[in-house]
């Protein structure tokens, strides 16, 4: 009869040190349903490059991985870009914060095991012959040699350790995803900055060119004032048309210094030390699937971010669900006293100590029951960012899909402007030269065609800001098994 009683005891106890895990457990949050395919999605294969429907599968995604900087083909983007990982501060603190998040994950899970202690103590102590009860034959003095060791473990019953660590491994997920979405975010900004600069360079090359022909212009005019066949108003406005797009030359480069220094920022550069030389935009828009939308969720680390946050806030209200139950404490000590150093590790010297402890809290004037409502509360809160963020991933995409759609529509449209513009300038010049025309016509030719050049320029620029910007909307070819 006795060894039942004992088996059914010790089943007990194992059971009530096995615990149980209270509060829900996390299911990642539906979201609205991802369309069949992009909205905006450009038609295929246009003459001057763009974005081509992709097809599922595993080798859907061939070109938009790892350093997708270099689809550009550019020598000194792809060296700025691999300058980031480095030299920028801002990365480097978000890599700490990383760690930071990694090391807290160990913190909590120590809370599994018990805490150990161990201590050494020797005194030596003098009494007072005065105090009560005091023996005239007593020894007033004596030594103390104590060694001695603690132990103390609150068992997790209730799984407030198993959901603090769950809450812990979800945040640290999520500052690896946050740090991940501020990479690509520094190398989008990087890139768009680049492209940026680059279109400066080639505004200033056709301003340059621009006031190379004025200045031919100018002298014909001259030559033709003195002649009389030319009156004063066209030479002044030849003069106006002269310096007008030398200034515009000038205020270029103040836009360039700037895109200039904020590069040298991004790679962890002093603006006064940094410099790059002049080159055109010349390069052609890279061809780069942009994949099937039910997939965007899996390749956006900001999403998986906010995803990972709305798992910790749900382990957050199974925290705060186990503080309704009892809080029990285990204890013991043991060690060695003895007031000669000759029998202090001896067998009579041990000494030691068991104990257990059990709270519960009666009375608490409605504050778990606040502190539960809030968790779910802010649970609520995170699965509602973690929504839209899937909304504004989604908004992103079509955003810049429909830009690069409609610029390309509008870049073929400008080439055409431009031609026109240039033919109508050499007609006004041969009229001019010909003495049918004043020069007001030749003025409003160059003035046509440098607007339309310029124009042209600014939409290859705005092309490949918005290439750039499609590629962090669509994750930079990441994905979520990058999450640690």
């Amino acid at each position: 009869m006795v060894k039942p009683v004992l088996g059914l005891a010790a089943s007990l106890c194992l059971a009530v040190l096995a615990g149980c895990t209270v509060g829900p457990n996390y299911h990642r949050p539906s979201v609205p349903p991802p369309p069949a395919a992009y909205k905006e999605m450009p038609p295929p294969s246009p003459p001057s490059g763009s974005w081509k429907r992709a097809q599922p599968g595993a080798a859907q995604d061939p070109q938009l991985k790892g350093n997708w900087w270099e689809l550009y083909g550019d020598p000194q983007l792809n060296a700025l870009e691999a300058k980031i990982a480095v030299s920028n501060q801002t990365l480097k603190a978000a890599v700490a914060d990383y760690f930071a998040a990694r090391e807290q994950v160990r913190v909590v899970r120590s809370n599994y095991f018990p805490t150990l202690g161990a201590g050494l103590s020797i005194s030596r102590t003098h009494t007072s012959k005065n105090q009560p009860n005091a023996r005239s034959n007593a020894n007033d003095e004596y030594n103390t040699f104590t060694l001695q060791g603690q132990a103390s473990w609150e068992p997790d019953l209730w799984g407030t350790v198993r959901r603090s660590v769950e809450a812990a491994h979800a945040n640290a997920q999520a500052s690896a995803a946050d740090l991940a979405n501020l990479s690509l975010s520094l190398q989008a900004e990087l890139a768009t900055d680049y492209f940026e600069l680059r279109g400066l360079d080639s505004q200033k090359q056709i301003l340059d060119n621009t006031v190379k022909a004025d200045a031919d212009y100018l002298r014909l005019t001259h030559i033709r004032f003195r002649g009389g066949v030319a009156t004063d108003a066209d030479v002044a406005q030849a003069e106006t048309q002269f310096e007008t797009v030398r200034a515009q030359s000038m205020d270029v480069q103040v836009a360039r210094a700037q895109f200039e220094h904020a590069i040298a920022t991004l790679t962890g550069q002093p603006a006064s030390t940094f410099s790059l030389a002049a080159a055109t935009l010349t390069l052609k828009l890279p061809t780069i699937p942009a994949g099937v939308p039910s997939e965007l969720l899996e390749r956006r680390p900001d999403v998986a971010a906010a995803e990972r946050r709305v798992d910790a806030a749900n382990a957050q209200i199974g925290i705060a669900i186990a503080a309704y139950y009892p809080n029990i404490q285990l204890g013991g000590t043991g060690g060695f006293e003895s007031a000669n150093p000759g029998t202090w590790i001896q067998g009579p010297s041990a000494l030691w100590s068991l104990g257990a402890s059990a709270v519960e809290t009666l009375f608490d004037a409605g504050r778990r029951h606040a502190i539960t409502a809030q968790a779910r509360d802010l649970y609520e809160a995170q699965a509602a960012d973690y929504r839209q963020s899937v909304l504004n991933a989604f908004q992103e995409v079509e955003d810049n899909l429909a830009a690069l759609r409609i610029l390309n529509d509008e870049s073929k449209t400008e080439a055409a402007a431009v031609a026109s513009a240039r033919r109508s300038l050499a007609v006004s010049t041969r009229r001019y030269k010909g003495g049918v025309t004043n020069y007001l016509e030749v003025l409003t030719a160059q003035t046509a065609q440098l607007t339309n050049e310029r124009t042209q320029v600014d939409i290859t620029t705005r092309q490949f800001a918005a290439s750039v910007q499609l590629v962090k909307a669509l994750g930079g070819g990441w994905n979520r098994s990058q999450v640690p």
